[in-house]
């Protein structure tokens, strides 16, 4: 299956890659965080301000996904191929091998649960033929989405000079799944699943360590620094929580942890013992 852009599409997302990769984006501290409901911005610092955002590009790569499940264009155990290109994506992938197959559901989990780089290039491959046009096809939704700042030249985050967004897009993003896929967005809450045999487990720890939290990702390189995207609720009000930049997960979930105190009246799960 391919998706494809169309001619003017394509000119806006190469100009902008162009634009923004002709600056520098740095792993500056930025945060934001919105009213689920509202979409209000509760409170937010840097929030336009060009960052790399790591593994949370895959929030966009799910977003497409769902997408083609919800138009029946894609099925969840449709098979697919995890490429040479897709083995070598170090360093969380599922590493079966070229040549080997995963379905639709275990690339989704995948890319949630362990941020595996392979599946997010199987899925690239599949819709587009390679990552650089999955990349044109991402920014295309990007900017329909209200994304304006965001450029994506690869479906994993993997670095990339040109590949940048802010804290608004990605809390943009993180709206836009929660509102456009609702029943494929609990997946999101997802902490660990069981793989051919192996139990795998992720590595959000927000979902552990605060009551409400149900997602959604993690992202880090070192150029990006700590990135994080949440959702939590509680008694009845839901936010959209981003920080950017930070040096340390541990720096980076404490962060979170103090934004949603603010908003939510929320505790750890480790002071309610």
């Amino acid at each position: 299956m391919s998706l494809r852009l169309s001619p003017g599409l394509v000119r806006a997302a190469l100009s902008a890659s162009l634009f923004f990769s002709a600056q520098a984006a740095l792993a500056d501290r930025a945060h934001l965080i919105l009213d689920a409901q509202s979409g209000a911005v509760l409170e937010a610092k840097n929030p336009d301000e060009l960052n790399f955002p790591a593994s949370l590009t895959k929030m966009m790569t799910l977003y497409l996904t769902f997408e083609a499940l919800q138009k029946g264009t894609l099925k969840w155990d449709d098979k697919l191929v995890l490429s040479a290109n897709a083995e070598s994506k170090d360093p969380f992938k599922y590493a079966l091998g070229p040549g080997k197959t995963i379905t639709v559901k275990e690339a989704v989990l995948g890319m949630i649960v362990l941020s595996a780089n392979d599946a997010a290039v199987a899925v690239a491959e599949h819709f587009s033929g390679s990552e650089a046009d999955f990349g044109k096809v991402m920014t295309a939704k990007a900017h329909a989405l209200g994304m304006t700042n965001t450029v994506f030249t690869n479906p994993a985050g993997l670095p990339d000079p040109a590949q940048v967004s802010t804290a608004k897009d990605m809390g943009t993003l993180g709206l836009a799944l929660m509102r456009d896929f609702p029943e494929e967005f609990k997946l999101f809450s997802t902490r660990k699943f069981v793989f051919r045999g192996m139990k795998l487990h992720g590595h959000n720890r927000m979902m552990a360590s605060y009551k409400g939290v149900d997602g959604i990702k993690t992202g880090y390189t070192k150029a990006a620094g700590y990135n994080l995207v949440t959702s939590a609720s509680k008694d009845g009000k839901r936010v959209i929580g981003v920080v950017i930049g930070a040096k340390s997960a541990t720096e980076r979930d404490q962060q979170m942890t103090d934004l949603l105190n603010t908003y939510l009246g929320g505790e750890t799960k480790a002071a309610k013992r």
